[in-house]
């Protein structure tokens, strides 16, 4: 076992019966035949699972909405990749010389894919549960930091929330201008309630929406 290796078992508090797996789940397509792609399937379900049976424990309240926004935000890329870089996961990964030279032991898609890879190869090693202490030790410190889950919710999801249960009338949402090329465009949308109105500009007129949706709120909440 090298010395990187080593260093993600101990970081991952977890001693590999079968060495074997771990060596498959930080093997990239690029550096064997013997890659990690099929366990990275297996993780992705297994993490799924895991998050969803804590979720589902925790928040007894919570609507399937709520639960699925939670669980999304957890079992993200971006979310998988930030916690390989603190496990410095991408110092053990095998890669092609192609995937070394252009950043491979950093890019968030790879790095995603291998930790989830981790994970099915703890579960092949010696089970679910000790899959889902791992995974809920890796976890420990964004589920102790875990948002509302109405928190989650988009600005216009909430803003919409926010004027029905006061029985006000509905935002309406006006594209104000298009600016660019059709493959580069730029919207100006305004939103509008009762009281309150809010401009903004971005890269789609979704995205407009929900920073002008997210203005108002703004204005409304104390």
């Amino acid at each position: 076992m090298n010395s990187a290796i080593a260093r993600l078992c101990a970081a991952l508090d977890y001693v590999f019966q079968q060495p074997d797996l771990l060596e498959e789940a930080l093997t990239h397509r690029s550096a064997s035949p013997h890659h990690n792609e099929r366990l990275e399937f297996l993780g992705d379900a297994l993490l799924n699972l895991v998050i969803a049976e804590y979720l589902f424990q925790q928040y007894p309240q919570a609507s399937e909405g709520e639960l699925s926004r939670l669980r999304a935000n957890l079992v993200k890329g971006e979310t998988l990749a930030g916690l390989a870089r603190g496990l410095k996961l991408g110092e053990g990964l095998r890669l092609g010389q192609g995937e070394l030279r252009s950043g491979g032991p950093q890019r968030e898609s790879i790095l995603a894919d291998a930790l989830e890879a981790v994970f099915a190869a703890v579960y092949l090693d010696r089970g679910l549960e000790a899959c889902r202490a791992l995974i809920l030790n890796v976890y420990r410190d964004g589920l102790a930091g875990l948002a509302n889950a109405s928190e989650l919710k988009d600005p216009k999801t909430r803003l919409q929330e926010y004027v029905q249960a006061r029985q006000q009338s509905l935002p309406i949402y006006s594209v104000l201008e298009v600016h660019g090329e059709p493959h580069a465009q730029s919207f100006t949308v305004e939103c509008a309630v009762t009281g309150c109105r809010a401009v903004a500009v971005g890269s789609s007129r979704r995205k407009a929406e929900q920073d002008a949706a997210r203005q108002v709120l703004e204005q409304l909440l104390p």
